[in-house]
């Protein structure tokens, strides 16, 4: 098989959860979707992938992750074998997962994190740095087994944290703007040349009804 010289990252957030809606930090907690008012917005990422085929799939192993990837691939066989991998995990929120805004707002611990736009460590939880370096190695991995198998197109389900922080590396935008709903995402094209990877173009999934970017 020929080395690919262009990638399609095709990266998704989970479906809904009852966290989700009650604007609680989830971060490494096992929470599942909310069901069925997840469906529709899984119905549409289906939908939008289903003329796709993937020559790799990653999966936080969580099961919201699992679950959407689930509904995502239903009805059209086991095209590879899905790889489960801890590190496309949310952040690690420590003391303030299950939390929301108005329970936290008042603790100067959490006004120095968020206005460190995550660089500092939530108490008993993970900084942005240790994030961005679990996902640099597992990016690495990806892109050297996709030169050497020549994989054109991959699908990944992770969380809200992580795709911000692809943003934030590929496509210099700032910290805030990188937000994305659930069951949507980007997709990342990379282009090989002067021996190595390069970003070359991001745009939302599933695609705006009206514009592309």
């Amino acid at each position: 098989m020929a080395a690919a010289d262009r990638l399609e990252l095709v990266v998704v957030r989970h479906g809904l959860t009852a966290w989700n809606r009650e604007r609680r930090y989830q971060g490494q907690r096992d929470i599942p979707l909310l069901l069925p008012e997840a469906r529709p917005d899984l119905d549409r990422l289906r939908d939008h992938l289903a003329a796709e085929r993937f020559d790799a799939i990653h999966c936080s192993d969580l099961t919201r992750c699992r679950q959407t990837l689930a509904h995502v691939l239903e009805g059209r066989g086991g095209e590879v074998e899905t790889r489960f991998d801890a590190r496309l995990r949310e952040l690690d929120f420590g003391d303030y997962e299950g939390k929301c805004y108005a329970e936290l707002k008042e603790l100067a611990a959490y006004r120095e994190w968020i206005d460190s736009r995550g660089e500092r460590a939530p108490p008993n939880g993970e900084s942005a740095a240790a994030l961005r370096e679990r996902l640099a190695a597992w990016l690495g991995e990806l892109l050297v087994a996709a030169e050497a198998g020549g994989h054109r197109r991959v699908l990944t389900l992770t969380h809200g944290g992580v795709i911000r922080e692809l943003r934030r590396r590929f496509e210099a935008i700032d910290f805030w703007a990188g937000s994305v709903g659930q069951a949507q995402g980007r997709r990342f094209v990379f282009v090989h040349q002067e021996g190595g990877w390069r970003c070359s173009s991001s745009s939302a999934v599933p695609a705006p009804a009206s514009a592309t970017r």
